[in-house]
């Protein structure tokens, strides 16, 4: 691979917002991972040798390992897990979940420096914007599809979320 090559992937993994893109051609491989979207793309080279299965006996050589100064730094919970957990069962009847509808970023505010669309308390109707998911460049607002309290917001501003993922916990009234 070119380096021209390996910048439009990198430009590519930018664009279109995905965590992790690997190419393989013949015995090169590169690997791109998005660490954060303050950070860098992260690029990953790995030789051939790397590329091999593990052996079954273990081996006196380490692996190489990615630096603690280049490794993703996690990302800080707004609950425990056992909250969330609890938050998934939804054992209150009057407790509905709003659920992403898609995968991309999940912002809270439509820019940057802006208030956010709701906070833990707002009372919402249905068709209140709550929030924004960005897929492919577009920015698709998630609306209130019930009346109710905003009990909790279950993820980070700026965190990646999964189809299907609870976004808040709405107390319906």
């Amino acid at each position: 691979m070119t380096v021209d090559e390996i910048r439009e992937l990198i430009n590519l993994a930018a664009e279109t917002g995905i965590a992790e893109l690997e190419v393989q051609r013949g015995d090169a491989r590169v690997r791109i991972r998005r660490a954060g979207f303050a950070n860098p793309p992260e690029i990953v080279l790995a030789p051939p040798a790397y590329a091999a299965a593990p052996s079954p006996v273990a081996s006196p050589v380490a692996a190489p390992s990615v630096s603690a100064a280049a490794a993703p730094a996690p990302i800080p919970a707004i609950e425990s897990t056992q909250q969330r957990e609890e938050a998934k069962a939804v054992p209150d009847a009057n407790i509905t979940l709003v659920k992403s509808p898609i995968v991309g970023p999940f912002y809270e505010s439509p820019s940057p420096g802006a208030a956010a669309f709701v906070l833990v308390g707002d009372r919402v109707q249905p068709g209140k914007v709550l929030c924004i998911i960005e897929s492919m460049k577009l920015m698709n607002e998630i609306e209130a599809e019930c009346s109710g309290v905003i009990e909790r917001k279950l993820v980070l501003n700026g965190q990646a979320v999964e189809y299907g993922e609870a976004l808040f916990a709405i107390r319906t009234v």
